[in-house]
């Protein structure tokens, strides 16, 4: 069996290492989507995999570090792109909740990176 649970939340960034001019360059923010992915078998006699209340209380904490911060600010997270948020949330949420397989960041409806481990 495979779930998702997903979270938007909003957050200024910049990429300090794009060149000098490079829009990304500048702080500007996102109405961020992340995505969080579980697999395993289905708990008796639940019949679910996870207990979506349980994904929401391991995630919560991590959200309240993200949504309305500035990422750049956030240890682990100098360099915000993407990709380094969805291997800091997956290093956050798979102590945690280890049944997760996949997290996948949106920083815009259409562009975004998806990470599955190592």
């Amino acid at each position: 069996m495979k779930i998702f649970k997903s979270y938007t939340f909003e957050a200024a960034h910049f990429l300090p290492h794009m060149p000098e001019g490079h829009p990304c360059r500048r702080i500007h923010g996102h109405s961020w989507k992340m995505e969080l992915h579980f697999d395993g078998e289905l708990v008796m006699p639940y019949e679910w995999l996870i207990d979506f209340h349980e994904i929401d209380t391991a995630v919560d904490p991590i959200y309240k570090i993200l949504d309305h911060n500035f990422l750049n600010e956030v240890e682990g997270l100098e360099n915000p792109t993407s990709e380094v948020i969805s291997i800091w949330v997956w290093n956050k949420v798979k102590a945690k909740l280890p049944a997760l397989y996949k997290v996948v960041i949106f920083e815009t409806p259409e562009a975004g990176s998806e990470y599955l481990g190592e």
